[in-house]
């Protein structure tokens, strides 16, 4: 039987563009359960070793591994008894660490990206800011959680190649897969399955679909307060993708992403993590212009296509 008490929201504050950050916490058949872990900061722990009993903490369950999810993992792993979940394609990230950023460079130099900024977007990848240090021993959600934990993990990728929503019996944690305000940048990267670039827009389209079938449940999202309808979020993303396609669709098709983000953005390069999250979304939403009908046809079978008809017309046009 699935858990029904709704866990806790603890909100945590971070240095990035999606502002604070929520992490969940209950306890389940008597056992204390933490969702997430906030960002690798003091304050972070000191909020967990003040609100939190530390010393009956038994599962920290990660939704994906992003910084201010999963920042606290590897000290939490060192400081209690808990055993740590992570994500299956995150695991592989960890396994094949020095293979996959090789292999994503080497996308981003088809995109158009010069050995220059490869350079410092290298150091900016390894010098902790964007991956602070994992937990040594982890076990596999996909795998199985816990029985007496009565949870389902539901793959949602497209935020990432690896979120993952956790859902008790009437509520479910989404981390960032229902971002606020922002458009869900989906970032280009390698499928250590294929060895190909994952295919994030077909994965964003599966997603919707499964995203639907939480309407009856409590979203616990992770960078906003609640959420009151799931098809008002979908809708505000579709939106977004479609009203960024009708620019991008008048450009000329010989302009690579990397001059898209210059003319567009009037980007300099200074930050090279951020030009890399530019240059995804192109990606994203040129693979969504070669095949609109693949959104089109989910937004259809879950019922939302009406309200977004015009918008999606005027992109594709």
């Amino acid at each position: 039987m699935k858990h029904k008490m709704i866990p806790i929201q603890h909100t945590l504050d971070t240095a990035y563009m999606v502002g604070p950050v929520h992490c969940y916490s209950t306890e389940i058949a008597g056992e204390l359960v933490l969702f997430d872990t906030g960002p690798p900061t003091e304050e972070a722990k000191q909020y967990l070793q003040k609100n939190l009993d530390l010393e009956r903490l038994k599962h920290v369950i990660i939704t994906h591994c992003h910084i201010d999810h999963y920042g606290l993992a590897n000290w939490l792993e060192q400081a209690t008894e808990a055993t740590i979940y992570l994500p299956f394609r995150d695991h592989l990230k960890i396994v094949r660490h020095t293979e996959r950023l090789e292999r994503m460079y080497g996308l981003l130099v088809q995109i158009g990206f010069e050995s220059a900024f490869l350079e410092r977007l290298r150091v900016n990848m390894e010098d902790g800011t964007v991956f602070p240090p994992l937990p040594e021993n982890f076990q596999i959600i996909e795998e199985g959680l816990p029985e007496q934990l009565g949870l389902t993990a539901l793959p949602c990728p497209g935020h990432s190649q690896s979120d993952l929503v956790l859902i008790g019996e009437d509520w479910a944690v989404t981390g960032d897969v229902m971002l606020r305000g922002i458009f869900q940048t989906p970032l280009l990267d390698i499928d250590l399955l294929t060895e190909q670039r994952f295919r994030n827009y077909d994965a964003y389209c599966e997603s919707l679909a499964k995203l639907a079938t939480l309407r009856d449940k409590q979203i616990l999202p992770g960078h906003r307060e609640s959420i009151g309808s799931i098809d008002s979020c979908l809708l505000f993303y579709v939106d977004k993708l479609l009203e960024r396609a009708a620019r991008i669709s008048k450009l000329p098709m010989n302009m690579n992403a990397v001059e898209i983000v210059t003319k567009l953005f009037k980007d300099d390069f200074k930050y090279p993590f951020v030009s890399y999250l530019k240059a995804s979304e192109i990606i994203f939403i040129r693979d969504f212009l070669a095949e609109p009908e693949r959104l089109q046809n989910v937004l259809t079978n879950i019922g939302l296509f009406p309200q977004v008809a015009e918008n999606f017309e005027r992109a594709v046009a």
